[in-house]
């Protein structure tokens, strides 16, 4: 796609662990001298050079540029450069905002995975109206957090249409099997989302609200359904416990379904939550995983505490699984849809290697690529969008060709 811009895409943070995996992951679907033009962006010039170098023989072309991520100055040299810009510049709430800001003055191209709501809720508050205007399209939660669960909710919806001529108006999603580490990044960005709702009780209003990144005159809805702890669902035929991701994954899919204007009725309700099984040990396995994660929960609403997990307990920022346990990691998440009219379908939505990296980097490679190719300009027109309403079918097509995804009615 030829236009004034030097670049279709520039990652930046390409110097993290994330990035990195990102960069190998472009390197091996695109090469340097394809057809997608795109460059590496970080801080440090000489970190830039090692991770190239990294990247081995094949990279020695890719084009390499210095902009940090709290100078604007820099951040416009970048976007007037460039159609899209990836950044993995997490937390976003300490180190994403000036670059939001200048893609949605400039007119450029951005998606991220950030799983941050509050932060994404400052960002559509305060810019929304200057994307529209300049017509850069922003997309938030490009990884596993939240691709999966919204664009499989998509998918189950796209399939119920087909089926019976109608929405599912409830929807529940289970995570049947998952393998996965945390990384240095995401235990930062989740310590940061706590120390914010602690600090501010605004904050915490805009986290708890489930329709707290829908427009502004569709941030209320029917009370939505939450698993806080231990309880067994008829319809999965299996016992339950909180999903840590819920939190993220459940706003992105009722913006969603704001954006489209509610299609799949007024009082549409969505949930996730882990499943752990039928009988004795699937009860035992939900309250084991409850524990646990109020014991974190806990553990981290209280300053001394938290610093203390941030440096005994958690991996430090840069650190994250070794290639050997991305390789090993997966996920399989089920979809089970209903409405009044009896009609019932399901959709399982799995993925290869571990969901928040190894999976990650190859969903955000597809979805960077699908929004800074794929998409002709004003198609859809600027704005904050979700992965499903922005690049939908095509990114869809893209990662079942291509990241290991799999879509299917069971």
């Amino acid at each position: 796609m030829t236009d004034k811009h030097e670049f279709d895409l520039v990652v930046l943070g390409a110097t993290g662990f994330t990035g990195q995996l990102l960069a190998d992951y472009l390197l091996g679907r695109h090469g340097v001298d394809g057809s997608l033009r795109w460059a590496l962006a970080g801080r440090s010039e000489d970190k830039l050079k090692q991770v190239r170098e990294q990247l081995g023989d094949a990279a020695a072309g890719l084009e390499l540029m210095v902009a940090d991520s709290h100078d604007r100055a820099s951040l416009d040299a970048l976007t007037a450069r460039t159609r899209a810009v990836c950044s993995t510049v997490g937390p976003y709430a300490l180190h994403g905002s000036e670059l939001v800001a200048a893609c949605a003055a400039s007119g450029t191209d951005y998606c991220d995975l950030t799983g941050e709501v509050p932060w994404m809720r400052r960002m559509l508050d305060e810019h929304e109206d200057a994307a529209r205007d300049s017509g850069a399209r922003l997309v938030h939660c490009c990884g596993f957090d939240s691709i999966p669960s919204d664009l499989g909710v998509w998918f189950l919806q796209q399939q119920a249409m087909e089926q019976f001529g109608r929405p599912m108006s409830r929807i529940r999603m289970g995570v049947e099997r998952m393998r996965g580490t945390m990384s240095g990044g995401t235990a930062a960005s989740m310590l940061n989302i706590i120390e914010e709702t602690r600090q501010d009780s605004e904050v915490a209003k805009v986290a708890k609200n489930p329709y707290s990144l829908c427009p502004p005159d569709l941030r209320q809805g029917p009370r939505q359904p939450y698993v806080r702890g231990p309880e067994f669902d008829q319809d999965l035929d299996s016992w339950l416990s909180p999903f840590v991701m819920a939190a993220i994954n459940t706003r992105i899919v009722h913006r969603s379904h704001a954006l489209a204007g509610r299609p799949w009725d007024e009082g549409f309700r969505y949930d996730e939550a882990m499943m752990t099984g039928r009988g004795f040990a699937g009860r035992r396995r939900a309250w084991t995983w409850s524990l646990g994660l109020a014991g974190f929960a806990l553990g981290a609403s209280f300053g001394p505490t938290r610093k203390l997990m941030a440096r005994r307990v958690l991996p430090k920022p840069g650190e994250g699984p070794n290639a050997e346990q991305r390789e090993k990691g997966f996920f399989r998440l089920l979809f089970d849809g209903r409405n009044e009219h009896g009609d019932s379908i399901r959709v399982r939505v799995t993925g290869d290697r571990d969901p928040g990296y190894g999976s990650t980097a190859k969903m955000l490679g597809e979805a960077a690529y699908t929004l800074a190719t794929v998409l002709e300009k004003g198609t859809p027109p600027g704005g904050f969008w979700t992965p499903s309403t922005a690049l939908g079918q095509p990114l869809l097509d893209r990662l079942i060709e291509h990241a290991g995804l799999s879509f299917e009615v069971v």
